[in-house]
């Protein structure tokens, strides 16, 4: 399953473009579509290519015609004549490079055309400065590296194509000496790809938060010296100063590799050549051969491979990243500002903020034998973000929640949660995780209500936060705050309206709502999704019990254990036959009875996993968590053991 979302499955978008392919789909799949899309631009691309091939070819094999049939054996005139005819191919190639790029043209500025109109539609027209940045300089990186990279994989392409040629046509055994190292040079230099086009991003990201640090601070300095500041600021900026350097120092060590690459690949064949010329000789191969293997190698081969390691090691990952970040699924969209303060209480507002979540490459599966639930899953969500996750039961839904809590570790990929790894102790602080069992302990309403709270909660910030949940009328039930709460007493709703009000209060900005909804009448839940995505700074992610809360998202991502598909509700309804069908079987809920206590399961903190019987159901649910009835003995959901606190 893949979504940035990597989405295989998704349809319905414009495949014409690497820019607008399905934002779940891979940008390698994007960048294929968009090229097959122009077929006859390749086709004619090739066809040129070729003829700049035949001057590679005539690189070598002229002058050892020339020598053999002519110099060394004293015919001056068929030697001219080979030189002669080396030239014209250089006269046909220069022909066939410049058509060349025209091609190129005819391929690139459809991209950039494509990178413009996002960009435009989805955030100039708000008047999102990012947007404005991306418009004028991101895309047109994009567009001079894409353009960059095209003709130099293309060259070494067809340039290498000519040369292996040319040396087998010379003599055979030339490949034996040029064709070994080549290929390990190319082997070693693509598995340095990858690596190094992450390495280049974190590069990238640590300059950017680098750049924004410094732009608050330096209008401020006189204000950090009025204040006695200067030992804090400097402490929080030197921090990004020893980011950065890291990132650079990491990302110098992959470019050795480049380095080791080319050498072994470009420079190792000269040497191989020169040390193996008399064992050449005494097999069958000539001067003049020897002498064009040299020329392949030292003005074909060689510089090529240099061309294609330069660029495709350094400005491919560049390209990477800026069309991820114009290409990607809410890329061009308003985001609010980072709310980091500067001096004098400014804040670095036009910096990007740091992704609230973002997933690269993650797969899982729950066993080395299983079926992976999450494949190569790339998901990014901007701070304030509004998504809802619907399926089938078995698609991954509540495996999403449980890795991007960093409860599961992926078998492959990464994840973070503002800006930090999961597992880790500062993502755990950025999410609270509210499962479809809720806790709630033997205690006052107040004390489950501020369980997540390290200080104090102030009695005014507990009725503003029962208040816009909704827990308000249960409070004034049980006799208000101070009321001792008894869980066997309470509903499954109920708890979990004690669940999700803790979760408000708590300080973390990333709420994970695994079905902790599916309890509550809609009305119910309606109003606990809109307090909980109003939250300040806050970034909402649920589990959708109902179709309803896929249509209050900002964004959905459909998960059926195969495929994904990403997009506003509209969208999907035109693109995802999965969707519509999950909408059509979505109906009303009818007028519902009050809910029964739970059973009593005899549980050491009195809470109890699953409704009484009369729990009223709301219709026909679109996805099922497990089969109604079924009883799952408590447990901490980290360790298995006895409850803990949630998220």
């Amino acid at each position: 399953m893949t979504a940035r979302i990597r989405a295989r499955g998704r349809s319905g978008r414009d495949a014409d473009s690497a820019a607008d392919a399905p934002a779940g789909a891979a940008l390698p799949t994007r960048g294929l579509r968009f090229l097959l899309a122009r077929r006859r631009v390749l086709v004619r691309l090739t066809a040129w290519s070729v003829l700049e091939t035949g001057q590679t070819f005539l690189i070598g094999y002229g002058p050892a015609r020339a020598l053999d049939e002519g110099f060394l054996r004293g015919r001056a005139d068929v030697g001219l004549v080979w030189l002669a005819v080396t030239g014209l191919g250089v006269l046909l190639g220069a022909y066939g490079t410049a058509r060349v790029y025209a091609a190129v043209a005819a391929l690139v500025e459809p991209l950039r055309d494509r990178l413009v109109e996002r960009v435009v539609t989805r955030g100039v027209r708000t008047g999102d400065a990012s947007s404005l940045s991306g418009l004028t300089q991101q895309v047109e990186i994009a567009r001079d590296t894409f353009a960059g990279l095209v003709m130099v994989s293309r060259s070494f392409v067809f340039t290498a194509a000519g040369a292996l040629a040319g040396l087998f046509t010379l003599a055979p055994p030339l490949l034996l000496v040029v064709g070994p190292p080549l290929a390990v040079g190319m082997a070693l230099f693509a598995a340095t790809l990858r690596p190094l086009a992450r390495r280049q991003e974190t590069f990238l990201v640590a300059d950017e938060a680098l750049a924004c640090d410094l732009g608050a601070v330096g209008p401020g300095l006189r204000d950090i010296t009025a204040t006695g500041a200067e030992a804090h600021i400097a402490a929080g900026t030197g921090e990004r100063v020893e980011a950065e350097l890291r990132a650079a120092r990491a990302l110098a060590h992959w470019g050795v590799l480049r380095v080791a690459s080319l050498t072994i690949g470009g420079q190792l064949p000269i040497v191989l050549l020169l040390a193996a010329g008399p064992w050449l000789l005494s097999h069958g191969v000539t001067a003049g051969a020897l002498v064009g293997a040299l020329a392949y190698v030292t003005q074909s081969l060689l510089p090529a491979l240099r061309n294609l390691i330069h660029g495709l090691g350094t400005s491919g990952s560049r390209l990477t990243v800026v069309l991820r970040r114009l290409a990607g699924p809410d890329a061009g969209t308003p985001r609010p500002p980072e709310s980091r303060p500067g001096p004098s209480g400014t804040t670095a507002d036009h910096c990007t903020p740091t992704p609230a979540v973002s997933l690269s490459s993650v797969t899982f599966a729950y066993g080395p034998a299983s079926a992976p639930v999450v494949r190569d899953l790339d998901l990014t969500l901007p701070p304030g973000a509004h998504l809802a996750v619907v399926g089938p039961s078995g698609a991954g839904k509540s495996t999403l929640t449980a890795l991007v809590a960093g409860l599961l570790a992926p078998s492959h990929g990464t994840i973070r949660v503002g800006g930090h790894p999961v597992p880790g102790p500062e993502a755990a602080a950025e999410r609270v995780l509210i499962p479809q069992e809720a806790y709630v302990f033997s205690g006052t309403l107040a004390e489950n209500l501020a369980y997540l709270r390290p200080d104090p909660v102030p009695v005014e910030e507990l009725l503003a936060a029962a208040e816009a949940v909704g827990l308000t009328p249960l409070a004034e039930r049980l006799g208000g705050l101070d009321a001792r709460v008894d869980p066997a007493t309470l509903s499954a709703g109920e708890r979990q309206l004690v669940a999700l009000t803790r979760a408000y209060l708590s300080y973390a900005p990333l709420a994970l709502l695994d079905e902790a909804t599916c309890h509550l009448d809609p009305g119910t839940e309606e109003r606990a999704e809109r307090a909980f995505a109003a939250r300040p700074g806050g970034t909402l992610v649920v589990v959708a019990h109902r179709i309803s809360s896929a249509r209050r998202a900002g964004r959905v991502l459909v998960m059926d254990g195969r495929s994904t598909a990403y997009g506003g509700h509209e969208e999907l309804m035109r693109s995802s036959a999965l969707y519509r069908d999950l909408v059509g079987s979505w109906t009303p809920a009818p007028a519902r009875r009050g809910s029964e206590p739970a059973l009593a399961l005899g549980d050491a903190y009195r809470v109890d996993a699953v409704a009484g019987p009369g729990l009223a159901g709301d219709g026909r649910h679109v996805v099922a968590h497990r089969p109604v009835g079924q009883v799952q003995a408590p447990g901490d959901l980290r360790d298995g053991g006895s409850l803990g606190r949630e998220g």
